[in-house]
């Protein structure tokens, strides 16, 4: 059994807190700009002084309101600027943040609120404010509901009138009694395969994830480096990173709005993204779309090429040739220059998590001038328990350990983890908790207790981790084949006319493949390959010219699995994936079990007809 640990560089004290550098900011660096708060659609700098006077002012006023130590708080948002102030004073007061994705449906919304406990929620809208007002009968916990931006006074506005008459001295006690092993936040899973689990994460937790963090990219997440978050904040990813880079003083941006995401990076000009792949993706199906219907593919094809030569012969001793490098240099002033600036201009590095990226996407960034560094953790390890940093990079792989953890491979493959980050349970769910930790003697003859990610990896001499699959969505065809459908969709996304893919074959004799059309690349294919152009991907379903096309997109996919792992039949379907029609986590994670109900249908159909 293959077992990696990485002792911590840090130590986290008895007291220590997430939220003590709001108030060390404040009194070491008061004129620092910390964030930009977009108002008008200008961005305006906000001070570390201003910063944590609002926090501190909305903990008064939560204190005014009854919470009290332990208290659950709730808060149904997208990503805003006011999200981490809320979140910040929540913890200050030593209560503990609940976020709910701000696409949720009542039913959720009622259920995390319901099982949560929750004292007092914030509602981003009106309407949020309304889903929630029109569940308060089922909730008896809930005491207090405030609005951050509808048509009445804003929460932040209503926190401070009532903490006004708040000693704030109350706010230093809070704070002063907070314990790292304290619960800090409540997050709960997307529920990809049951209902969603609270995971308890504790202050302990968050500072092991932000430490570790911080040795892991000392420079990227330093003063000076700017941040945009667009992440949902809900996303233990994104909150994570956010809390990381306050802490060591990284300029932070806020927005939601994804659809204008390019020009709003262009005036913001992070240095550092963090997002999921499938953002990545899009940027780059994007600009292999836009090459496709300028008459620039061929340029585009040899650019893509040469960056992914180029950044696979970094990784060995000789490194690139002299012509190679040519080469290179020629298309980053044609093609990578572009890129970089599609990402604001300024944008030195991104970090990648929630879903596999793919070698071949991590390569061509590297090779564009934007190295991806690619990290692996759940819910459940505070978001990454390993990633690739600086000048310690395997494209391809999940990275190595984060300082303070453990991880081991079981006799079955799957994934163990232990250590700072991995959180200490689900919440009011013994029955759950006990059954994904298993305690055994570590490599010191220690009793660790081991929690059982779901995932199957692979670790390297160098302690690098690579992921297989998920353990549940391993498909085992009829003639007993064990295959793990991530690899071949992976690299079916990777073509700038697909959206999204899903394999199917478990006990049928063949893999095959559900696949939906990109809506935005779907116009510039119909108009280059003489197609009516309200035609709809259901009118075209069976088109010989798009079956050609995601044929194509299949033999490349094969390429990486064995003839018995290979697709055979794929169907287009005549609707995209998404969040709104419920086959997608607010992640963008395909709900295999939501798909394979909703289309069982067109999966049927794959295999009606086969003889084999």
């Amino acid at each position: 059994m293959r077992e990696f640990s990485v002792p911590a560089s840090f130590t986290v004290g008895e007291h220590d807190t997430v939220v003590s550098t709001v108030f060390s900011h404040e009194a070491d660096d008061p004129r620092h700009v910390i964030a930009q708060r977009l108002e008008n659609r200008t961005w305006v700098d906000v001070t570390c002084a201003q910063l944590a006077g609002q926090v501190r002012s909305a903990a008064l006023g939560l204190i005014s309101a009854g919470v009290q130590p332990g208290d659950r708080v709730a808060i149904l948002s997208a990503t805003r600027y006011e999200w981490p102030i809320l979140d910040l004073a929540i913890l200050t007061i030593g209560a503990v943040t609940v976020p709910i994705y701000e696409t949720s449906s009542a039913e959720q919304v009622r259920f995390v609120l319901s099982d949560s406990g929750a004292v007092a929620a914030f509602a981003e809208t009106d309407e949020h404010l309304q889903k929630i007002e029109e569940l308060r009968g089922e909730l008896p916990e809930l005491r207090h509901v405030y609005c951050i931006d509808g048509t009445g006074p804003s929460a932040l506005e209503e926190l401070a009138d009532a903490g006004a008459g708040t000693d704030p001295a109350q706010v230093q006690a809070r704070l002063g009694a907070i314990r790292s092993a304290d619960v800090a936040t409540l997050v709960y899973t997307s529920g990809t395969t049951g209902r969603p689990k609270g995971c308890q994460l504790t202050h302990s937790n968050l500072l092991y994830e932000m430490r570790g963090a911080k040795a892991c990219f000392p420079a990227l997440l330093d003063k000076g480096e700017k941040l945009l978050v667009f992440l949902p904040l809900a996303h233990v990813l994104a909150r994570a990173i956010t809390i990381a880079a306050f802490s060591n003083k990284v300029t932070l941006g806020f927005t939601s709005d994804v659809k204008n995401l390019v020009p709003t990076l262009a005036v913001f000009k992070p240095t550092l993204v963090v997002s999921v792949p499938r953002v990545f993706e899009k940027v780059y199906n994007t600009a292999e779309q836009n090459a496709h219907d300028g008459g620039k593919d061929k340029i585009f094809a040899a650019a893509a090429n040469t960056a992914i030569e180029w950044s696979e012969a970094k990784a060995t001793k000789e490194g690139p040739g002299l012509l190679l490098n040519l080469k290179h240099a020629l298309f980053d002033r044609l093609v990578y220059g572009n890129l970089r600036t599609a990402l604001g201009g300024n944008c030195r590095a991104a970090i990648s998590g929630g879903a596999p990226l793919g070698a071949r996407l991590g390569h061509f960034y590297r090779g564009a001038g934007v190295t991806i560094y690619e990290g692996y953790g759940l819910t459940e390890t505070s978001a990454a328990i390993t990633v690739n940093r600086v000048d310690d990079v395997k494209v391809g792989s999940v990275g190595k350990l984060l300082p303070g953890n453990s991880m081991r491979i079981g006799d079955d493959g799957e994934l163990l983890v232990s250590g700072g980050v991995v959180f200490s349970g689900y919440w009011r769910n013994q029955t759950e908790t006990d059954a994904v930790f298993s305690a055994d003697a570590g490599s010191d003859g220690t009793r660790i207790g081991w929690f059982h990610t779901g995932d199957l990896g692979a670790i390297d001499d160098d302690g690098f981790l690579t992921i297989v699959g998920r353990k549940k969505e391993i498909i085992v065809t009829a003639g007993g084949k064990n295959v793990a459908p991530a690899l071949l969709e992976d690299r079916l996304r990777a073509h700038p006319l697909i959206s999204q893919a899903m394999c199917v074959g478990d006990a049928q004799p063949f893999i095959a493949a559900l696949i939906t059309i990109d809506p935005d690349a779907f116009g510039g294919w119909k108009a280059r390959n003489g197609k009516e152009a309200s035609a709809t991907v259901g009118d075209l379903a069976e088109d010989a010219d798009l079956m050609a096309e995601v044929e194509l997109a299949v033999k490349d996919a094969n390429q990486a699995v064995s003839k018995a792992e290979a697709i055979r039949k794929f169907r287009i379907l005549p609707v995209d994936f998404t969040e709104d029609t419920g086959e997608l986590t607010p992640t963008l994670k395909v709900k295999r079990k939501v798909v394979a109900e909703k289309f069982a249908g067109d999966i049927d159909a794959l295999y009606a007809k086969s003889g084999d």
